[in-house]
């Protein structure tokens, strides 16, 4: 026996638990100490590329002509509740706050302009003034410093009559940031109070139930410092926290359910404290490690889409989730062992353990389901598949892209300004059009490309008026192009298309910057689903020695995920319900919610399949039989994984139930495939594909007969009647 194998790990860390547990101590300690010294440095809000698409060639050459490779605006709105801004009090309000904003330095701000000085900065009716703001530096550092001029715009709040509110791509940034923030704080707090809820349903005793919680917990800090650490190398998007913490309670809670369940099996068996640790290691252990291994597989596809929110998000679950492996295999093992039977501790109910044996013996709810798809595998198999089938029907119609500051919540500060600025003015200057204009700017060449530019934005209502910036050496300008509409939306993305189109001249800016975003997006779909299946269908071969189990395996999860992607589109984007979940229905899914959501999916899906089929093939083994080894599986295990189904779904409702629509469509759609698949996929589609298949679900051509002999399944029950005894 190896002396890494589940087995033998679990034996070794329940032999010395003060070590083991002693090292995590000492981790975890040196982990909060990463975090604290270094995570906030390497979290960034800019989505970068990884290749040089043309929004990225123009920032380029900005950047060699201005020294900045973005010019960023922000737009501080001012409103008069008592006069309009030709009275002298206003005006002279307006003007302070103008050199208070100007005050802030030039590595802060660039230049502030008063709206005393130009009077097309006050609306028609004059109670409304704005005085735009030009960062200093790139976007990322008017990111960094745009908190200096909302603090300053706050002040201005206390002049009687007199509010101040601003938006821009930095303002926006700031405020969405705070809001992610607030969410993520939801989400752990909701998602870990239901979680342990569910345990304590499961288990009956509270010790049990905070078990998971505690490994969960020590997974999260654990993959958050090796964030800090890989990201010194580069940044990293600010939403990996939110990946982290979400999927480190999904599948840390889970795989301590499911070893502590198989450990308390053998208690109750009469097993010997040790001997029942080896066991759960033999076994259950080992089905988390083969599981863990096919959700990071399935999360490699997230690392080759070219953009850095992909590979943050894919990058923070890896670690995550083998960092829940680890403790399960090592931290968990030592734990039990220090506890023994004291993890009966607390006990709530004595209705629990007896429901446990009652599913064990075949008596339980997931026993009777499963007894009727044996008998009725064809109308079972029919009825499930068409459901699912139906349910994906509305992703045909799904419209990718991204919500805007219109999806914001209201009470953001920043999406107040933008509407007021709409509505008086013009949004155009918060996210222009910015093309490079390299070498001099009345040459043929270039004055043929501006005056393409000028004649096409006279044509465009969605475009302003060009103005030219000269660069502060003398060489080379950027021809700044206002876009009047939400830089997300699909009627700025069709102007600046049209830009690409009327001009050799790359043409950047956030407008740009989020078409290449969308291309990719939709782009790398198809290749990350290829590169997913690929690699779960090899893993699942080599696993389980079979050719039969991977093809069903895959079959079944894109049922699971195209019904999940269909429900997600009919909601959150054509409105069917969303008032009932709370959701704000809008008209795109957020282009990056495919691609992950698939990748993350699909992992999941295959750890609830992995550990089920470990179970199933372990009855096979030992009896022989095709239908008894389903219905023992299913039977014996149904409760668990409904268990560990729901606290999935607990922990991505917490995120759903947030204020974003990007969280509401993450979470709405991974806790329904969640639902969806550890109920009617494992519950009924599952068993009745492989009642129809029989001895075939573990078919392995003779040509594959050199693959490793790795047992998923562990030990094999002796006896149809050890599991029985329970």
């Amino acid at each position: 026996m190896s002396a890494l194998s589940p087995k033998s790990l679990a034996r070794a860390s329940a032999a010395h638990p003060k070590r083991v547990i002693g090292a995590w101590g000492a981790a975890l300690v040196i982990a909060m100490v990463v975090i604290g010294m270094l995570l906030a440095d390497v979290l960034s809000p800019q989505q970068s590329f990884v290749y040089n698409p043309e929004s990225e060639r123009a920032a380029s050459q900005i950047e060699a002509i201005t020294g900045s490779p973005d010019r960023v605006t922000e737009q501080v709105v001012l409103q008069t509740s008592s006069g309009t801004f030709t009275d002298a009090g206003n005006r002279a309000a307006a003007d302070k706050l103008t050199a208070e904003l100007s005050g802030l330095g030039s590595d802060v701000v660039t230049t502030a302009i008063s709206p005393t000085a130009d009077a097309r900065l006050v609306s028609q009716d004059g109670r409304t003034a704005v005085i735009p703001v030009v960062m200093a530096g790139s976007l990322n550092d008017a990111r960094d410093n745009v908190d200096q001029v909302l603090e300053v715009a706050d002040g201005a709040n206390s002049t009687a009559g007199l509010t101040a509110k601003v938006t821009g791509l930095a303002s926006i940034d700031h405020g969405v940031n705070k809001v992610a923030e607030s969410d993520l704080k939801t989400g752990e707090f909701f998602g870990i109070l239901i979680a342990l809820v569910i345990l304590l349903m499961v288990f009956g005793t509270l010790v049990a139930a905070l078990l998971p919680i505690i490994l969960a917990v020590a997974s999260i800090i654990i993959a958050l410092a090796l964030t800090a650490l890989i990201g010194q190398f580069g940044d990293l998007s600010f939403f990996v926290q939110n990946m982290i913490t979400m999927m480190g309670l999904a599948v840390g809670i889970d795989y301590a359910l499911f070893i502590v369940s198989r450990y308390r099996e053998e208690r109750m068996d009469g097993v010997p404290k040790l001997d029942a640790i080896e066991r759960a290691g033999d076994t259950s252990s080992r089905a988390v490690f083969f599981s863990g291994m096919t959700v990071v597989v399935a999360l490699l596809g997230l690392l080759i889409v070219p953009m850095s929110v992909f590979v943050s998000l894919g990058l923070g679950a890896i670690l995550v989730v083998l960092s829940a492996v680890a403790a399960a295999l090592t931290l968990l093992p030592a734990v039990l062992s220090v506890l023994g039977d004291r993890i009966e501790a607390g006990r709530l109910s004595r209705l629990i353990p007896s429901r446990a044996r009652r599913e064990a013996k075949g008596e339980g709810m997931w026993a009777r389901i499963v007894t009727w798809v044996m008998r009725r595998p064809w109308p079972a198999l029919i009825i499930a598949s068409g459901l699912l089938i139906v349910a994906s029907l509305p992703y045909w119609g799904i419209n990718t892209g991204a919500s805007g500051v219109s999806a914001l919540p209201s009470d953001l500060t920043a999406r107040q300004a933008y509407e007021t600025l709409q509505q008086q003015f013009t949004v155009g200057e918060v996210a222009p059009a910015l093309i490079p204009v390299t070498g001099d700017p009345a040459s043929p060449d270039n004055a043929a490309e501006i005056a393409a530019i000028k004649t096409l934005a006279v044509s465009d209502p969605t475009l302003g008026d060009p103005k030219l910036n000269p660069g502060p050496s003398g060489t080379g300008a950027v021809l700044e192009v206002p876009v009047n509409a939400d830089s997300t939306s699909d009627e700025a993305a069709a102007a600046v298309r049209a830009l690409r189109s009327a001009t050799s001249l790359p043409v950047g800016g956030a407008v740009s910057q989020n078409i290449d975003y969308f291309d990719i997006a939709d782009g790398y779909l198809p290749v990350v689903v290829a590169i997913v299946l690929t690699l779960s269908f090899i893993i699942l071969l080599v696993a389980f020695r079979s050719i039969v189990v991977p093809l069903v395996a895959i079959f079944l999860n894109l049922l699971s995920v195209g019904a999940a992607f269909g429900i997600v589109t009919l909601v959150t984007q054509d409105g069917w319900g969303a008032n009932v979940f709370g959701f704000q229905q809008v008209d795109t899914v957020e282009a990056w919610i495919p691609i992950f959501l698939f990748a993350v999916l699909f992992g999941l899906s295959m750890d609830y399949h992995v550990f089920l089929l470990s179970r199933i093939k372990e009855r096979y083994v030992a009896s022989g039989s095709n239908v008894e080894s389903i219905t023992h599986g299913i039977s014996s295990s149904g409760r668990l994984i409904t268990g560990a189904a729901l606290i999935m779904v607990a922990v991505f409702g917490g995120f759903a139930a947030g204020q974003l629509v990007m969280f509401q469509q993450m979470g709405f759609g991974l806790g329904v495939a969640v639902l969806i698949d550890a109920t009617i996929v494992r519950g009924v589609l599952l068993p009745a594909l492989m009642r129809l298949l029989g001895d075939w679900n573990w078919y392995l051509p003779k040509s594959l007969s050199w693959l490793p002999h790795i047992s998923v399944e562990g030990r094999p029950e002796t006896t149809p009647s050890a599991a029985q005894a329970l």
